[in-house]
């Protein structure tokens, strides 16, 4: 009998042997693991980036909200803070010449008015995303070393003036009276003539001498000052101006000046006895050297108008009149305070354009037919007298055009630079023979005396943010007293 092949002790021997298939398999099933770790990964970034999206659409007016209202809030505080030595280089190099008396009068206004008051902080607006300052004002080093031009000589059509006064009685006709106060039917006088309506036409007709009315007509025409002061006001060569009759506005010191322009520049401010009387009751009393802190206050008496807005075109108007040896001045009203250096607005506004008058434009209207809807809106004149007035303009043919010389038709005169030529001069005087002869409200015919003279082109009409660089506008504090005579 045959053996067999396996003995018998090694029966229970096992024996193991790898397989290719078993293999395969646990390849197969981490390669699941490695997918299903990589789809969970995959699904939570999903879910992160719908919930985030989901965030967005839910919240999306708070989210833009927000960064609108953090900036508001900057810009805000940026109004509000201090002005630092970027804002205004010349503020601490400025000239402080105040009276310790009058630093109350100015803390105490400062309160009334919410703390616009002496801010010098610069006005800025946006150029292509950036904001730049609306005056540029040379660099403080070269405003120390600005001289004033010497112009002996003018060009233009105009080269002399001469001022039509009661001497000239060829003038006036056999049966006209004229009152200190008013000539009936009209608010011509003693102190304008009586301008007649062919001598109106003639004054617009440029020749090289002018002739015409610009107040001052008669001796006995009212608006005296005292020899005193008339010597003071010879001597100046620049001057910066304002008025207050009928008691309506406190007196703002001017800021910023730098004390080589402070040496160079007169300011000069206008009162009549109502004002002197008002400012004296709050003890505001000017010196025994007729100063204000930094003003010479000029006391008229005998004003010659009931109206008093009428009273103040004379200095506002008729500069070159009062100061007769000045060559630039810059007129600033009442109710605003001069926040810059004078010879510096000069450089900026007058000298390196090669203008004579600047003045900004209007900042709500450019027509002077709208502005004259404005004026019976806001009951400024009369229905009547615009009437008049606008029936006047129109017959003439003022266009309703709201540009004129490519800038806005209208204009905002609260405040004037000019040099004082013969052209600027014809040009003031027929301005206020406007206001004389209409309303008061010389926004009006500044438009039609600039349109009818046609010669008068070098006029820098600066916008808006000028005007609110110059000044701080402090608003009318009280209604001026009509005068009665």
């Amino acid at each position: 009998m045959a053996s067999p092949i396996f003995p018998s002790n090694i029966s229970s021997l096992s024996i193991s042997v790898a397989d290719d298939d078993d293999s395969d398999e646990l390849s197969r099933m981490r390669a699941r693991v490695r997918r299903k770790r990589k789809k969970h990964h995959h699904r939570v970034k999903n879910e992160f980036s719908q919930r985030i999206i989901r965030f967005v659409l839910k919240y999306w007016t708070l989210l833009i909200f927000l960064p609108a209202a953090g900036l508001l809030i900057f810009e805000a505080s940026k109004i509000g803070r201090k002005p630092s030595l970027d804002d205004a280089k010349v503020s601490e190099k400025v000239v402080e010449v105040r009276k310790p008396s009058f630093q109350a009068d100015l803390n105490n206004n400062n309160n009334k008015s919410g703390g616009n008051l002496n801010r010098l902080d610069p006005v800025t607006h946006n150029v292509g995303g950036v904001r730049e300052r609306c005056l540029k004002l040379l660099p403080y080093e070269e405003l120390q070393h600005l001289d004033i031009p010497n112009h002996d000589e003018f060009s233009g059509p105009v080269k002399n003036m001469v001022y039509i006064s009661e001497k000239d009685t060829r003038h006036i006709g056999g049966n006209i009276t004229l009152s200190g106060q008013r000539t009936e039917g009209t608010r011509f006088n003693l102190f304008t003539g009586h301008q007649t309506f062919d001598q109106r036409e003639r004054s617009f007709k440029v020749n090289e001498t002018a002739k015409l009315h610009c107040g001052f007509y008669s001796e006995n025409g009212g608006f005296k000052i005292s020899d005193e002061d008339r010597s003071y006001m010879q001597t100046c060569k620049v001057v910066v101006s304002t008025c207050a009759f009928g008691g309506g506005d406190d007196l703002h010191q001017p800021i910023g000046m730098l004390e080589a322009s402070h040496e160079k520049v007169c300011y000069v401010a206008f009162w009549d006895e109502i004002t002197l009387a008002a400012q004296e009751s709050q003890e505001h009393r000017i010196g025994e050297d007729h100063f204000i802190g930094k003003w010479r206050v000029v006391v008229v008496r005998d004003l010659p108008f009931a109206d008093q807005r009428l009273n103040g075109k004379i200095p506002k108007m008729l500069g070159h009149r009062l100061f007769p040896q000045a060559k630039y001045s810059i007129w600033v009203d009442s109710k605003s305070q001069f926040r810059r250096d004078p010879l510096g607005v000069l450089e900026a506004l007058l000298w390196r354009s090669n203008s004579v008058l600047a003045i900004s434009e209007h900042g709500a209207r450019s027509s002077v037919y709208d502005e004259a809807k404005a004026v019976v809106k806001k009951h400024k004149a009369t229905p009547e007298e615009v009437e008049v007035q606008i029936t006047q303009y129109r017959h003439d043919g003022l266009p309703e055009d709201k540009r004129l010389y490519g800038k806005k038709a209208l204009n905002e005169a609260s405040i004037i630079v000019r040099e004082h030529t013969p052209l600027t001069n014809l040009f003031m005087c027929l301005w206020f023979n406007e206001v004389v002869r209409f309303t008061s409200r010389d926004q009006m015919s500044f438009p039609y005396v600039l349109w009818r003279l046609k010669v008068l082109k070098d006029i820098h009409r600066f916008p808006v943010c000028i005007r609110k660089d110059l000044v701080n506008s402090m608003g009318h504090v009280r209604k001026a007293k009509p005068l009665i005579s």
